[in-house]
This record gives C-alpha cells, sequence and structure tokens, in this order.
C-alpha cells in the first residue's frame, strides 16, 4: 500500500499540464500549479514558525482554493483540522481552540461573523481566498508574508519543475487529520486519523474504481466531511482526475446544469436524490399510457428499462459509471427497480472514524439491501450468538481505524471494546458470503414493552414508501411510538391539507398491519418544516428523540 502523499508527488510529476483542480465556471489550476502553490506555502508556514506535527485549521466553502491548502498542510507534515464552514462562527473558534491550531485559514465571511471575543482568542487567522492577514497573534504571519515571494524566488530560481516535488513518505503512523463532524459545545470529538486510514482509504478507491487521466469529477458534498474529502477529493485526484468545485449548496437546476458541463465518471448521492427521481418522474410515467401498455410486453419492456437507464444517466452528464450512495438506506422498492435497469449504483457503509470507508462492494456483485462487504485491510464483526439472524454491534478493526479522540481519552476508551475492536454504534447482521446488512442504530434502538428490541430504520423503511411520504421519522415517547413525517411537498399541495391527513391515516392502518404488535406506530405527527440534516443528508435523529 502506498503512501498517499507518494501517491500525490506521483500524480503531481506524470500529469504537470494536466488540469487538476477548478471551481465551476471559474478559475482552473494544472497539477503544476497545485505544485508551485504547495512549494509558495510552505515556505509561508516555516516562515511562520509552523512546525511539523503543527495543527492547521481550514474552514470554507468547497474550492480549489481549499484543495490547494489542505494538500499544502499535508505535504508539509502539518496536521490539518478541516471545519464544516456551516458551524457557527463560534463554533468555528472554539474547535479551532480545541485543536491547538496555530494557525486557522478560513473564509472571510465566517471570520466577519464571529464576535470580538472568539476573534481575539484565536492564534494566527489568515483569509483563504488571497492571503489577507486577519489576525496576527504571533507577530509573525505579516513578516512571513512580506519574505514569501522573495526567498520563492530564491529558492526556485528556474521555476518549480516536476523534479523539485518531493514529499516525506517515510511512516504511515503518523497523525495528519483530526476531523469534527459537530460543532456542539460540551466535549468536542475530534477524530484522529493517521496517514495509514488516509492512504488504505484511496488505496481500496483505486482499486475498484480505476480511472484515466482526463476523467471528471463534480465536488457537492462539504469536504470538511471525510465523505467528500475522501471520494470527491482525494480519492480522484491521486488518480489524476480533474475535480471541479461547485462551491456554494446548489439549486436543483444549477447542479443538472454543473452535471452536464462536468460531466462525471462517478457521482455521490444521498438516496433521497435516488428516490425522488424515481418516486415523482420515472413510476408516474411508467404508469402513463402508452408506457403502462408497452410494460405488459416482455421483449419491449426491457427497452423500456433501457431507456430509462439511459435517461438517468444522460441526466447526470452521460458518463457515469458508478453512482455512489451513503448516509442512509435506500427505499426496497426504488432498489429493486434500479436493480431491474441495471443502474450502476452501490450502497457504502462507513463513518468518519474509519477514514470513512467499512463495507462497500461493485455494482456487479453488490447484494440488494446490503452496504456490501468489508473492504481491504479491514475486519468486521457482529457482537451477536448468531451473526446471521440475530442483530448485533457491527465492531470494526484495522488499517483504516482511527488514532482516538483528541484530547479525550474517555469518549476513546468507551469507543473501543476490550481486545481492541471499534464500536461503530451500528446494528447489523452479516450472511453467509460476508454481506452486512444494518438493522438499526444501537442509540436510536427502542426498547418493546417486553423487552424487545425495536429498530426505528425498519419502521421509517416501510413508512417512507407509502402515499405522500417524503421523510420520516420513528421515535419512542411515554405514550408510545410515533412516526414524524414531512409530506411530499408537491403532492400535499395538489391534494390540500385535509386529503393529506385522510392518507395518513390509511398509511398508520396499512403500517400497523405489517408490524408486529410489540412495534405499531401510536400516531403520525406531521410536520411543517424538512429535517434538520448532516453533512451526508442523514437526519439529525439526536435533535427529535
Amino acid at each position: 500500500m502506498k503512501h498517499y502523499l507518494d501517491l500525490l508527488q506521483q500524480t503531481i510529476r506524470e500529469n504537470w499540464d494536466e488540469p487538476a483542480l477548478s471551481d465551476y465556471r471559474g478559475a482552473t489550476l494544472s497539477f503544476g500549479d497545485l505544485a508551485r502553490e504547495i512549494c509558495r506555502m510552505h515556505i509561508l508556514f516555516e516562515e511562520a514558525g509552523i512546525s511539523v506535527d503543527d495543527k492547521i485549521a481550514l474552514c470554507g466553502r468547497n474550492s480549489a482554493r481549499w484543495a490547494v491548502t489542505y494538500f499544502a498542510i499535508l505535504a508539509y507534515k502539518a496536521v490539518a483540522v478541516p471545519i464544516l464552514s456551516d458551524f457557527t462562527p463560534s463554533s468555528v473558534a472554539a474547535l479551532t481552540l480545541h485543536s491547538d491550531a496555530r494557525l486557522l485559514i478560513l473564509d472571510r465571511h465566517i471570520w466577519k461573523g464571529m464576535d470580538q471575543t472568539s476573534r481575539l482568542s484565536l492564534p494566527d487567522v489568515m483569509a483563504l481566498d488571497n492571503g489577507e492577514v486577519l489576525r496576527s497573534a504571533s507577530g509573525l504571519l505579516p513578516v512571513a508574508l512580506s519574505r514569501v515571494d522573495r526567498l520563492y524566488e530564491e529558492q526556485y530560481r528556474q521555476g518549480v519543475c516536476p523534479g523539485d516535488v518531493h514529499f516525506d513518505t517515510s511512516t504511515l503512523d503518523e497523525l495528519c487529520i483530526i476531523s469534527y463532524t459537530s460543532g456542539t459545545s460540551g466535549s468536542p470529538k475530534g477524530t484522529m486519523l493517521s496517514a495509514r486510514s488516509i492512504s488504505s482509504n484511496v488505496a481500496f478507491a483505486r482499486r475498484l474504481f480505476p480511472t484515466r487521466r482526463g476523467w471528471r469529477v463534480l465536488s457537492i458534498l462539504p469536504l470538511a466531511h471525510l465523505y467528500g474529502l475522501m471520494f470527491e477529493l482525494m480519492y480522484p485526484m491521486l488518480s489524476g482526475c480533474r475535480v471541479t468545485f461547485l462551491g456554494a449548496a446548489p439549486t436543483p437546476s444549477v447542479l443538472m446544469e454543473a452535471l452536464r458541463e462536468v460531466r462525471p465518471y462517478m457521482q455521490l448521492v444521498v438516496p433521497l436524490i435516488l428516490e425522488k427521481i424515481f418516486r415523482n418522474k420515472v413510476f408516474p410515467a411508467l404508469k402513463r399510457e402508452p408506457a403502462r401498455t408497452l410494460m405488459r410486453i416482455p421483449v419491449v419492456r426491457e427497452v423500456v428499462f433501457q431507456n430509462v437507464r439511459n435517461g438517468i444517466i444522460e441526466s447526470f452528464g452521460g458518463k457515469i459509471r458508478h453512482f455512489i450512495a451513503g448516509g442512509a438506506g435506500i427505499n426496497p422498492e426504488v432498489e429493486r427497480f434500479m436493480r431491474r435497469i441495471k443502474l450502476p449504483y452501490t450502497v457504502g457503509y462507513g463513518m468518519t472514524e474509519c477514514g470513512p470507508l467499512i463495507c462497500y462492494s461493485d455494482w456487479h456483485s453488490f447484494a440488494e439491501g446490503s452496504c456490501g462487504r468489508v473492504v481491504d485491510r479491514m475486519e468486521l464483526r457482529i457482537d451477536s450468538s448468531d451473526p446471521e439472524h440475530e442483530a448485533g454491534e457491527i465492531q470494526v478493526r484495522g488499517d483504516n481505524v482511527m488514532l482516538g479522540y483528541y484530547k479525550n481519552t474517555e469518549a476513546t476508551d468507551a469507543a473501543f471494546t476490550e481486545d481492541g475492536w471499534l464500536r461503530t454504534g451500528d446494528m447489523g447482521v452479516v450472511d453467509a458470503d460476508g454481506n452486512l446488512y444494518i438493522r438499526g442504530c444501537c442509540k436510536s434502538m427502542i426498547l418493546g414493552p417486553s423487552g424487545q428490541n425495536i429498530y426505528p430504520e425498519e419502521i421509517e423503511e416501510r413508512l417512507n414508501a407509502m402515499p405522500l411520504v417524503a421523510e420520516s421519522l420513528v421515535v419512542g415517547r411515554r405514550n408510545g411510538i410515533v412516526a414524524l413525517v414531512v409530506a411530499d411537498v408537491d403532492a400535499s399541495r395538489r391534494t390540500g391539507d385535509a386529503e393529506v391527513e385522510r392518507v395518513m391515516a390509511e398509511n398508520l392502518k396499512a403500517l400497523n398491519a405489517s408490524l408486529p404488535a410489540y412495534s405499531r406506530v401510536a400516531s403520525i405527527e406531521l410536520r411543517a418544516e424538512d429535517f434538520e440534516k448532516t453533512p451526508k443528508q442523514s437526519i439529525k435523529r439526536y435533535l427529535y428523540e
């Protein structure tokens, strides 16, 4: 397994003049430009008193500049602390302090949103877009910036060339990333990931998804989240691909237009997006004439299926080879249809603490309803006396697993079993072929009246497939199990509130008829607003329990 920095220097050297990083409808940097910017930033870090293993926090929306800064931090052998730009300015300041960062590089609007107390608590701060000094606690940063151009010219008199690109790859065990998945106060969990974890994730992706020079990726998910960072930046770029950053959260129309222009070879999606495409467009179209009649003719039906598949791929730019879904399970009806039309999708399973991969399978061998098989250099076990039939906690160990939580020994100890396996907090079973099936989350599990284990996710899966239901969340209350439901907006507008309530009452009856008595839902509560989501578009369940 190659060190990811070894891949970075190899990719830069071999693709020097090829495009590497682009802002959507903005500037493009070649791999050579990336090398020059890394060299310039390394001079800045050294002059500003930044040492190897020092922490540098990075907070901003997705951009080529963010990616350049991130790779410069890692290649310097400092520790990158990516912070979600969606966090409040005060949370950004608090996490910067918790990480012991020597330098914070951030978008200017985040700095403007900080109160004076937060600003004065920070170390050196500079703007992500142009390097402007926003705060100089050490006094070194302004001087360093004034000297960078001269020192760069002296050190690289002939300019930076491929032979100048050399990074230290002597060890895989050093800390390289601290990732915070929550901006809440209290005891922050900064997941510490080693070069081994990052390199292992990249190596697996490169083996499973071989690429060609010039293939493109559209970066949509936050780069400060490991899912987007690994599979929309690190893996493709370290494979010689060109990454285009969409920037701010897109509207559906802007996203589809960008997909048509960029024409990515793969796309990370949350299951909800796929479900909406099929339930709002594909399924209704197939129920109308002449499609409805044509679907009854076997030979013609296959042509219809092929046209549906081609139409979906074309809407994502026409060159899609892989749809990669994660963050939640896919509705069974939608998944069966996607399998039927041979859409190249698969569902993975992971967590920040594994950088992020735990399970994944190529779509050709992917088992319906599963999350794939455990990835290379990882082991998985189910804490159950009968792992194939009785759900137990999913526990893992291997190269991808974190070093622990930064400055949080108590949380680190609680995350591992006595024999060294990481507790995922999720429940599942594994079939004879090694495919993992998620059954729920330990924390969300509801204890039934006679001690039965009730997994809300299984109830939600059924409810989400029912009429007018866009999303649902099942929680335990004193008066029993309650389903919180967000109704389909478009359908609700057409039918009216009274009809929505009538349909939900019917849904409740049908749902309970399919459930054991101990897990039946007492009531459905309609919500006017969408559920609050994580960067992976998973519902923040803890806010509603």
